[in-house]
């Protein structure tokens, strides 16, 4: 699968994208996101586009929390700049090999830039995401035939699922009124992704951010036990509580925990992802409900510990956030190591929603579930989600079309998604067009 051809051209442009209300996680909150387009030419003509979105409070929250949004925003866009200047010139092998090779200059540079030896490598990842996907692109024309099937069959085997719907797995964040978590249970949503580890003071005070999270759920609770599903074990709305690392240790966990029980929630938890801060990992195999790693899992090396050493049974799943590459080796790890995969969002827009889907239609399900699912809460929080969606290489799709709280994969997702199809509204992005940037030397 190699060849001899160099990357010649990479262009960058980038949009900022307003949100419909400030959106609360990891004791932060975001009010934009930054799409940025990255377009790759080789030697011979061929060219590859792809699409990523950055969220540095995801990532890393030390960044968002020195610098104003704009500012945090500004230093991982450095980031994909440096990868362009490495890539040109490059030889062209495979996105796997090309990423890899990127990733430790590019951490080595952005600790350089920050004046900082941890910044995390999701930090680097996520800005590597439009730049690994032009890479695939250009795989495709190479080796493919258009579709994610020949992609996973070439890299990853043992993606040979083919779910014919998939659950939407909606937000609910700090900020997401009962009214609306109401709504989004009457219209069908089975799996709720709760966001906890809120600062409702603003003064990192752990015993008041139990207080809250155990009044959230509380309130969820007693909200989605009004509902019933097919899609669930239990026949009721379950839940995937996303910790973003904001629990210090296991006792302030297991308090949560105990409070879910009394509750009669507990139950209904069968996602408890990245519960403790990345360089506190402690053991979660023992807990009553399935843990799963996410931002501290940058590699199929971390996967291997978490599961091996701390007894995580879930990975986290962001070809969005964290590149494909990188994610098909976590993938073989995850399924060497018995551990359920599953497509977390970063808020992406429907042209990375596809490839989202791509990845969550071929995955077993995660135990207690009854479909498949993948998360987006896009349509939730961007200003003009319908005006995304014109601009992706497939329009209006129909698996995009979320319907009584599922998406329907029909055999045009299978054989012809738009993967690896041109994307012309993001390519205007790249000759100077509102939001432009320049990549700079």
């Amino acid at each position: 699968m190699t060849g001899m051809e160099k990357i010649l051209h990479a262009e960058l442009g980038v949009a900022r994208e307003p949100l419909r209300a400030p959106f609360g996680f990891k004791g932060g909150t975001l009010r934009e996101l930054w799409q940025v387009c990255v377009r790759l030419t080789l030697e011979g003509g061929e060219s590859g586009m792809g699409v990523g979105v950055q969220s540095v409070l995801w990532s890393d929250p030390a960044v968002f929390c020195a610098y104003d949004e704009a500012g945090g925003n500004e230093k991982m866009l450095d980031v994909t700049r440096h990868a362009l200047r490495l890539l040109r010139g490059m030889t062209f092998t495979t996105p796997p090999e090309m990423t890899a090779a990127l990733v430790p200059r590019l951490l080595a540079g952005a600790r350089e830039r920050l004046g900082r030896a941890q910044v995390p490598q999701t930090f680097v990842l996520n800005a590597l995401v439009a730049v690994d996907f032009a890479l695939w692109q250009l795989w495709n024309q190479k080796h493919g035939d258009g579709t994610f099937g020949a992609l996973a069959q070439a890299f990853c085997p043992a993606l040979n699922g083919h779910e014919t719907v998939l659950g939407g797995i909606p937000l609910i964040t700090y900020h997401t009124p009962e009214a609306e978590v109401r709504g989004l249970l009457e219209g069908g949503a089975f799996l709720l992704k709760i966001k906890i580890g809120s600062d409702p003071n603003g003064d990192g005070d752990t015993a008041a951010m139990l207080a809250w999270d155990t009044a959230r759920l509380r309130e969820i609770h007693a909200a989605a036990s009004a509902y019933t599903t097919p899609y669930t074990d239990c026949g009721r709305p379950v839940y995937y509580l996303d910790a973003n690392g904001r629990y210090p240790n296991r006792d302030w966990l297991l308090r949560l925990l105990d409070a879910a029980d009394r509750m009669g929630a507990l139950e209904r938890i069968v996602l408890l992802e990245e519960p403790f801060p990345e360089g506190a990992p402690a053991f979660v195999g023992d807990l009553p409900v399935r843990a799963a790693g996410d931002e501290s899992a940058h590699s199929a090396a971390d996967v291997a510990r978490l599961t091996g050493e701390y007894g995580y049974a879930a990975i986290a799943c962001k070809p969005i956030a964290k590149t494909l590459s990188v994610t098909l080796e976590m993938v073989r790890a995850a399924q060497k190591s018995g551990a359920v995969c599953f497509c977390a969002d970063l808020t992406v827009p429907p042209v990375l929603l596809d490839w989202n889907m791509s990845l969550a239609a071929r995955l077993p399900r995660v135990p207690g579930l009854r479909a498949g699912v993948v998360e987006s809460n896009g349509p939730q929080n961007y200003t003009d989600w319908q005006r995304l969606d014109a601009m992706c290489a497939v329009p209006r799709a129909p698996w995009r079309a979320g319907q009584n709280g599922l998406y329907r994969l029909c055999g045009a997702f299978y054989g012809q998604s738009g993967l690896f199809s041109p994307l012309p509204a993001y390519a205007k992005l790249l000759k100077g067009g509102a939001g432009h940037a320049p990549m700079g030397e």
